[in-house]
């Protein structure tokens, strides 16, 4: 299957199972949102971007701690229900959405936000090139001194190297394609960023084995008076 093709069929495959499963995830946010509500509070950040928001369980968390959220995913049918969660939790004055594929650019002005989370979206169905790609989009859009949150599953995980291949380190069980990051990869990312903390932990069935990376930009340079 071409990367075109996986990519089609991924979007239509999470389409289907966000209207047969609606708020599948549970209301309660992840515990990587938790820690980054923590880090993102520290760092003075007012508006968060999250990237691959899904129904919105982690959104409306970072909307109840007092940010300004901007959540993208590319099904809509997930973004309607965050939508009619914030409605329903009087949070719409503080969530927008944005249906959006991360393979595309980012639709924001450089340098529009001041903190970036993403729960295993960089560990979908994307190439290498791809994730780095976005990676330099989520630079570009974030102020100096903003803080990167990331999770993904990694090489240790028991799913890697089982499964349907699709190459690039990329495996699919029951429907889902999954790209398994190994440390170089991680390391790659956050070149001219100072990568913080790589965090392993443990979530759901299996269980599924992952990295909460935290990585942030270098401050602006002040001129010289």
């Amino acid at each position: 299957m071409h990367d075109g093709e996986l990519a089609a069929d991924q979007q239509a495959h999470w389409q289907q199972t966000y209207t047969e499963h609606p708020g599948m995830y549970g209301g309660e946010p992840s515990e990587p949102a938790r820690y980054a509500a923590g880090v993102f509070h520290t760092a003075g950040a007012r508006d968060v971007l999250e990237l691959g928001a899904g129904h919105g369980r982690d959104t409306l968390f970072f909307a109840r701690e007092g940010f300004t959220v901007r959540a993208a995913d590319f099904s809509p049918v997930g973004l309607d229900q965050l939508t009619s969660a914030a409605a329903s939790l009087g949070l719409a004055d503080t969530v927008t959405t944005l249906v959006h594929d991360v393979r595309d650019p980012l639709p924001l002005p450089d340098a529009s936000v001041d903190a970036v989370f993403a729960h295993m979206l960089l560990c979908m169905a994307l190439s290498t090139e791809e994730i780095h790609v976005l990676t330099a989009e989520i630079r570009r859009v974030l102020r100096p001194g903003g803080t990167f949150v990331y999770t993904v599953r990694h090489t240790g995980d028991a799913h890697f190297n089982t499964g349907t291949p699709h190459g690039d380190n990329i495996f699919e069980h029951a429907g889902f394609a999954v790209h398994f990051f190994d440390r170089s990869l991680v390391d790659s990312l956050a070149e001219g960023w100072r990568l913080t903390e790589i965090h392993p932990f443990e979530e759901g069935d299996l269980p599924r084995r992952l990295w909460r990376i935290t990585q942030t930009l270098p401050a602006a340079v002040q001129p010289a008076k």
